[in-house]
């Protein structure tokens, strides 16, 4: 039987933030690190992502830098989070796909196909679809920002429903940030 070391740690701050897509919740480390979130008030939902060996025992709520930047991204900063350290245990392609989520453009979505050639294996798609399936991180690691080669949305552990929200926004945001001629 294989044992998981516990390398995280025994406490971690926990906030639920109000958004016009509802509540989001997020778990991190005493560094700041955001090991998890997503759109629910079940904060048992967004622990369960984070991998075993980062769960933290206690959660004592906290308000956060990570809350302060998911409140900014929906005033128009669409760059806020993905500033904010993250951690996640993954596979070396899982962890050089989460990095490359991070520098997508806001409001400029890939395909699945897009992003496995982004992450150096192209042809790979649906390792790629499996590396935004296993993101806990939500929006602080936007895995929304791909889509089918087709265009639609494909699925989200939050629901299509804000991953349209979330890109509809990104795209508002581009346009009014955008010089006019």
């Amino acid at each position: 039987m294989t044992q998981t070391r516990h390398i995280g740690t025994s406490r971690a701050a926990v906030q639920t933030v109000d958004t016009p897509d509802g509540a989001f919740t997020l778990i991190a480390d005493d560094d700041g690190q955001v090991l998890a979130s997503g759109w629910s008030d079940d904060r048992q939902a967004v622990w369960g992502r984070i991998h075993p060996a980062f769960r933290p025992h206690t959660l004592v709520e906290e308000t956060t830098e990570a809350g302060d930047a998911v409140s900014a991204y929906y005033s128009g900063d669409l760059d806020a989070v993905t500033t904010i350290p993250v951690r996640q245990r993954g596979t070396e392609l899982q962890q050089r796909g989460w990095a490359a989520l991070r520098e997508i453009t806001p409001g400029e979505p890939l395909t699945y196909t897009d992003f496995a050639q982004l992450v150096g294996r192209p042809g790979a798609v649906r390792p790629a679809a499996s590396i935004c399936a296993r993101n806990a991180p939500a929006l602080f690691v936007p895995c929304h920002r791909v889509l089918r080669s087709d265009g639609t949305l494909g699925g989200f552990a939050w629901g299509t429903a804000v991953k349209r929200s979330l890109l509809d926004h990104e795209r508002r945001e581009r346009r009014r940030a955008a010089p006019t001629p």
